[in-house]
C-alpha cells in the first residue's frame, strides 16, 4: 500500500557535537549555512543550509547529554549527509575550504544523487562528521 504522503526532501539533520564554536564557524563560515534559531535551555542551534537544516546539539548540553557519548572514529551516529551547492567549480571550492583549514577527503569525483550523477568532494566537519558537497547534474548524454 502506497503510503498517504509524499516526501518532499531532506528537513535537517541533527548533529551531537562535541565543541559548538568550531562547528558553527565550519557551517557558517567554511560553508555558507546561517543561525536561523537558538534554544540554548536545550543546547540546540538550528543552522539554514539552502532549503535544509543542520541542528547542532553540544554533547554537554541538556538535549546533548540524552545521547549518551560523543561519536568518534570507531563509533559513528551518521555515515555522511550531502549538501547540493551551486556552482561547483573545483578549483575555488579547495581553495576556499583550505582557507577555513577543511579536511577534504580524496578527489573530486562523479556521483549519484537525487538530481542524477554531478561532482562532488568529501569534507570533514570538526567532529570528524562527513559531509558531501555536491554539484549540479551532468547534461544528459
Amino acid at each position: 500500500m502506497k503510503p498517504p504522503f509524499t516526501t518532499l526532501g531532506l528537513d535537517h539533520v541533527v548533529l551531537r557535537v562535541r565543541a559548538l564554536e568550531p562547528a558553527l564557524r565550519f557551517y557558517t563560515e567554511a560553508l555558507d549555512g546561517r543561525v536561523e534559531r537558538r534554544i540554548d535551555s536545550l543546547g540546540l542551534v538550528q543552522v539554514r543550509l539552502g532549503k535544509s537544516l543542520v541542528d547542532l546539539v553540544p554533547v554537554a548540553s541538556p538535549l546533548g547529554k540524552v545521547g549518551g557519548a560523543a561519536a568518534g572514529e570507531s563509533a559513528r551516529n551518521v555515515d555522511h549527509f550531502c549538501l547540493r551547492i551551486e556552482p561547483f567549480a573545483a578549483v575555488e571550492l579547495r581553495a576556499h575550504l583550505a582557507a577555513h583549514g577543511v579536511e577534504i577527503v580524496g578527489d573530486v569525483g562523479t556521483r549519484y544523487g537525487a538530481d542524477g550523477n554531478g561532482p562532488s568532494l568529501y569534507v570533514k566537519d570538526p567532529d570528524g562528521n562527513t559531509v558531501e558537497l555536491k554539484g549540479p547534474p551532468e547534461a544528459a548524454k
